[in-house]
């Protein structure tokens, strides 16, 4: 079965598409713990980001980098932290979040909301930025 994230790159579900290569997407969190947080998933599937090819992960990391810079041009941030945690859908991916503090990426904090105008214009600014 497909994951949530395999229906996304697919188009069958809606995403705030942020960049995407023949290899790798990259979207914004509907959950996110900072406004731009972007998940960076590789197109093909695989649960856990270890069990990608040498090539695979290393292409991966280098496409989330230029989101990360897109990210850090748009957002009024410090830096752009990254997190890998993989438990909640079984698909490798790469959480970027803009920080401005400690706290900023934990998982634990309450998510934060943004209307869908507002997730759109997000996108399409770190979208310009790439």
């Amino acid at each position: 079965m497909a994951s949530v994230f395999s229906k996304i790159i697919r188009g069958e579900i809606p995403s705030y598409k942020v960049a995407e290569t023949d290899k790798y997407y990259a979207f914004l969190d509907i959950a996110p713990l900072q406004k731009g947080h972007t998940l960076v998933v590789p197109k093909r599937e695989e649960d856990y980001l270890f069990d990608l090819s040498d090539e695979e992960l290393a292409g991966l990391m280098v496409f989330a980098k230029k989101v990360a810079e897109a990210i850090r041009k748009t957002i009024p941030c410090e830096k752009v932290g990254v997190a890998v945690i993989g438990l909640d859908v079984p698909h490798a991916h790469v959480h970027l979040v803009p920080l401005n503090g400690g706290n900023d990426l934990n998982f634990s904090n309450p998510k934060k909301e943004f209307s869908k105008e507002e997730m759109q214009d997000c996108a399409a600014k770190i979208a310009a930025n790439m």
